[in-house]
This record gives C-alpha cells, structure tokens and sequence, in this order.
C-alpha cells in the first residue's frame, strides 16, 4: 500500500487534534488533587461552599458564572456571555491563562503551565472521589 503525503498529513493532523480531548481521559485525579492544593486558597470541589472563589463542584458542563451566592466580577459575568458553559475545553483554557482569557478577573492565580496538571486538574474537578480510590 503506497501512502501519499497528503494522507500522512492529514492522519499527523487529525491525531494532534485529537490529543487535547484524548488527554483529559488519561488525567489522574489523584494527581490532580495534590495539583489542586494551589487552587484549595480560594475554591473547594468537594463540598458547594464558596470562598473566595467559587465552589467547583461539578463545574464540568455548568453554566459560567452561575453559583448561587457568589458575587462574581462584570468580566466573568460578560464571559459567561461569550462562553456560557465550562466545557473541559474551556476549562483547559482558563486553567491555564485565567487573566488571558478573562481580562479583569478578580481571581489573582496566574495559571497553569503544564499539560499534565491542566489534565490532572480537570480529571479530578470531573471526579473527585476518584482521587481517594
């Protein structure tokens, strides 16, 4: 079978599309619970308390800016117009650039850099109790 360079790149291409999703599946919560504790100032994903920020439980596919009770800052009110849902794709944005992609956040972290603890991170707010097992 002779395989042109147009099948190559697009196989090279449809496999670099697909690692950021695939990643997420291979994310360890429990890794993600230690990379938490950088987040565990401001926010819980264990229990709908709020703190300084708000709670994360099941913020996977919940609305942005949509916790009862929580005071949250015209710039995440005015994303929550543009981004209404915390997909894991808009979650691994954030995660990683919070003032980038919110400018004027009141929320002080600069971000994560690294790959695997955006995936950890998410593989634990998807499940935290997997973190314990």
């Amino acid at each position: 079978m002779r395989i042109s360079i147009s099948m190559l790149f697009g196989a090279v291409i449809a496999a670099a599309v697909s690692v950021p999703t695939a990643a997420f599946a291979d994310g360890h919560a429990a890794k993600g619970a230690k990379v938490f504790k950088k987040c565990a100032a401001c926010h819980t994903a264990t229990e709908a308390k709020n703190k300084v920020g708000p709670h994360l439980v099941d913020i996977i596919d919940r609305p942005v800016a949509s916790v009862e009770d929580f005071k949250y800052s015209k710039p995440m009110i005015d994303h929550a117009a543009e981004v209404p849902t915390w997909t894991v794709e808009a979650l691994e944005t954030y995660l990683r650039n919070p003032k980038g992609v919110v400018k004027g956040t009141k929320m002080a972290f600069a971000g994560l850099k690294k790959d695997d603890e955006v995936e950890n991170v998410i593989a634990y707010l998807m499940d935290p109790a997997a973190a314990e097992k």
